[in-house]
């Protein structure tokens, strides 16, 4: 932008001098006006493309980093499902819980036994247990210390199960 108007500037007092030189001096104004004309137009035209060629950076660049934040969560709950059963209970269940309260209308606060009922219709038992928000794993200690081990460093069910379960609530 310094530069354009800088250039603007120095073709106006180029024409002025040009001007200067004819031997009819009376086009001095009609060769400034012009000359100021064409600057004003000049700088009026890079302001407006400007803004728009911002705009579309700047929401290409929002959309990016967007893009690059749900690819990263995506990868994340992927590997928790490929991790143990303590990390399926701490990060999936409870959103997959979620998910399926708001897909089904289902509140497990109002009656838990049509919760169950249509988490298993909808899941079948196999896949149930891994969105039953009850079914979570006790975590291996009491007041006492550490207890016998429980099944918290088992296996997740997985990405198959994990995809399954996704493809279920997105038929609803």
């Amino acid at each position: 932008m310094k530069r354009l108007v800088a250039a603007t500037f120095l073709m106006v007092i180029g024409v002025e001098l040009l001007a200067l030189f004819l031997p009819d001096r009376r086009l001095i104004v009609v060769f400034a006006g012009i000359a100021v004309a064409l600057a004003l137009l000049a700088v009026r035209w890079f302001l407006i493309h400007e803004d728009e060629s911002a705009a579309v950076s700047t929401d290409a660049d929002d959309a990016a980093k967007s893009l690059r934040r749900w690819l990263s969560r995506t990868e994340t709950l992927v590997s928790r499902a490929e991790s143990t059963r303590a990390d399926w209970d701490r990060h999936l269940r409870p959103m997959l819980a979620r998910q399926f309260e708001m897909a089904t209308g289902q509140k497990q606060t109002k009656d838990r036994a049509a919760f169950h009922v249509t988490g298993q219709m909808l899941f079948g038992a196999e896949l149930w247990a891994w969105v039953d928000p009850e079914n979570v794993a006790p975590t291996g200690r009491d007041e006492r210390g550490p207890v016998a081990p429980t099944g918290r460093d088992e296996r997740g069910p997985g990405r198959g199960a994990l995809g399954e379960i996704l493809r279920k609530l997105e038929q609803i």
